[in-house]
């Protein structure tokens, strides 16, 4: 028996306003699922609050609980629960929150972002519309707990709605979707099968605390012993709980095994390897999140591509919102993996975007700073796990010496790098810095594709001759953060090819040199011109014949090429080219200078060219080159 039926009706732009939420708001139409169990969810967390509060309220609580019951037949999909459940008042109050506010209205509060906007995803009406995905037609009974009628709502979502009060139904709320008529190709969005039904549980809701029931088939063979009366498969219904209901960021960490943990990472990660560290953390006041995050053992294929995955997973109050959450973990930590479960958070009305607020920046350093103190953990007390994870994420984690600059000195001292010292074991900044000379300033470090062309640059030879040690920086990321890094413990980083360096040599024959190369240095200035902006004598090198160098503030030729890979050009000014005044060929061509200029400048070009190829840079001229080289070559038989 029913009374006091209405029919009602939408404003005049209720059905753009459902356009709105069913075509721009809601990117994946799998989401209603999620918003009417995370819906039956509050009404259930209500309900124990209430009777919490209330001891005479007349309730049973003794099994809360969430039933999805489907009917392929009839293309029905229930989701109900007994919980709080709403009066007729509020259902008209929060189903018509949407249909009062108008599409104008719901524009301008989907674009207020300020943490005065009121929160639209807490307020059943939105989520519910999202239904209207899926359905032709959306029925809603409920009663309050503590009352003796209920409500009945209808709607097709096409401008009108009935409610009725119902005077015989259950507490709690039930939702009854009238699915639209199944698309033959597109068996992925059949709502009415069980392991869609499955599938979507799994991924938004596996971790809600109450039980998820559905009732499933199953079948029991026939008997195989003879005589037997059952000889065929007996089919039978069963209700089973289909989410796990374990949340184990929730659990003290005491109280889970490290096989667990384990599962849980492979589970959420999609990965086989073992987590190298497991990082638990809660927070409490003013913003209450968990977290349960971990440190792969293995990079991910796909952590240098744009499209990649991050690993972070958003939860709010276990309800599944979006997977890859780079809001919340910076670019350089992509590749940690884990879960973060928030009591309150600003979304938008599809649950699908955070907001830039600062409950989110607020979360994001936190757990930035709980992840770098696990890697410096690893670093100090577990040096096999800090080798692998360097070995595995190092050139991802170096990026964040650009792009964090309030963990920058965290992030140096966190890192390694390849030394002439250490040809097998990376070194950190601390390690170098312990081992530098008596009245040694500055950190030396030189750039380059690969370990081998850097060991035998000519830029390395003095130091070694004199037993400086020099960090080798292979990575690409490695030309750009030197740039940003003035030093590391009071310590400038200097780089071997850049400016000039002051190793103490201690002998005063360097304006000897100058004097008696002084006319060399003039004519390769005047020839080489094109090419170079000064000649000068260097202190850097041993046993070649001469090095290019690029000034103190300039751009180094690999830099230069990142820029122009990336479709940036940059101006790259002349470089400096040093000559070795102990070479035979420099004292050579000095020697011959001063009888004569004939033919010397092809050997001035032969020097600059043997300079660029010695670094690894590739020649304006190739052919030139090789022609002088041939005809020098020729003229020794």
């Amino acid at each position: 028996m029913s009374d006091q039926v209405e029919q009602r009706e939408f404003q005049a732009e209720a059905r753009q306003l459902l356009q709105l939420m069913v075509h721009s708001i809601y990117s994946n139409k799998d989401s209603f699922l999620r918003e009417l169990v995370s819906n039956a969810s509050d009404a259930l967390d209500k309900l124990r609050l209430a009777a919490y509060q209330d001891k005479d309220l007349d309730v049973d609580t003794s099994d809360l609980h969430i039933d999805l019951d489907l009917d392929s037949t009839a293309r029905t999909l229930t989701v109900r629960d007994n919980g709080i459940g709403m009066s007729r008042d509020e259902v008209v109050d929060l189903i018509g929150t949407l249909a009062k506010s108008g599409t104008a209205e719901m524009r301008r509060k989907l674009q207020e972002s300020n943490e005065s906007t009121e929160e639209l995803i807490g307020q059943f009406g939105v989520g519910f519309y999202s239904t209207f995905m899926v359905a032709d037609k959306v029925d809603l009974l409920t009663r309050k707990a503590g009352e003796n009628t209920a409500t009945r709502w209808e709607s097709s979502g096409d401008g009108t709605y009935t409610i009725a009060t119902v005077d015989d139904a259950p507490q709690g709320t039930s939702v009854t979707l009238h699915l639209k008529p199944e698309d033959a190709d597109d068996e992925l969005h059949d709502y009415t099968a069980p392991w869609k039904i499955r599938q979507l549980v799994k991924k938004y809701s596996d971790f809600i605390s109450w039980p998820i029931r559905m009732e499933v088939e199953k079948t029991v063979p026939a008997s195989t012993e003879e005589g037997a009366e059952n000889t065929e498969p007996t089919v039978t219904v069963e209700t089973e709980t289909i989410n796990s209901r374990t949340a184990l960021w929730a659990k003290p960490k005491s109280e889970v095994s490290d096989e667990e943990y384990k599962e849980f990472y492979r589970h959420i990660a999609h990965a086989w390897d073992e987590p190298l560290d497991v990082i638990a953390m809660k927070a409490e006041g003013t913003f209450e999140y968990q977290a349960l995050l971990f440190i792969p053992s293995q990079a991910p294929f796909d952590l240098f591509n744009r499209d990649g995955h991050t690993g972070v997973q958003l939860y709010v109050k276990r309800v599944f919102i979006m997977g890859d959450c780079d809001e919340l973990m910076p670019e350089y930590l992509r590749f940690i993996k884990g879960v973060v479960d928030a009591q309150d958070l600003s979304l938008n009305v599809s649950r699908e975007i955070l907001q830039q607020d600062r409950q989110i920046k607020v979360i994001r350093r936190s757990l930035t700073k709980k992840v770098l103190s696990a890697i410096k953990d690893l670093q100090a007390n577990r040096p096999d796990d800090y080798a692998t994870f360097w070995t595995q994420f190092g050139r991802a984690f170096k990026e964040g010496l650009l792009s964090d600059p309030d963990n920058r000195e965290t992030v140096l001292g966190l890192s390694s790098f390849a030394s002439t010292f250490s040809p097998d074991t990376p070194t950190t900044l601390a390690d170098y810095v312990s081992r530098m000379r008596d009245g040694q300033e500055q950190i030396f470090y030189a750039t380059g594709e690969s370990r081998r062309l850097l060991e035998s640059s000519p830029h390395l030879e003095a130091f070694k001759a004199k037993g400086y040690e020099v960090l080798l920086l292979t990575d690409p990321v490695d030309e750009v953060w030197v740039e940003s890094v003035p030093e590391f413990q009071g310590k400038a980083l200097q780089s071997v090819a850049k400016g000039e360096v002051d190793l103490g040599s201690g002998d005063d024959t360097a304006d000897a040199d100058r004097t008696e190369f002084a006319d060399l240095l003039t004519w390769l200035q005047k020839t080489l011109d094109d090419h170079v902006k000064e000649v000068r004598l260097s202190t850097r090198l041993t046993s070649s014949p001469a090095c290019l160098i690029t000034d103190t503030f300039g751009i180094t030729p690999q830099l230069a090429r990142m820029y122009r890979a990336s479709g940036q050009e940059v101006p790259v000014g002349k470089r400096i080219l040093e000559i070795n005044p102990e070479h035979a060929l420099v004292t050579g061509l000095r020697d011959a200078l001063a009888s004569s200029q004939d033919g010397l400048s092809d050997t001035a070009e032969l020097l600059y060219g043997t300079a660029l190829l010695a670094e690894g840079g590739s020649l304006d001229d190739p052919a030139r080159f090789a022609a002088i080289l041939a005809d020098r070559l020729a003229k020794t038989f």
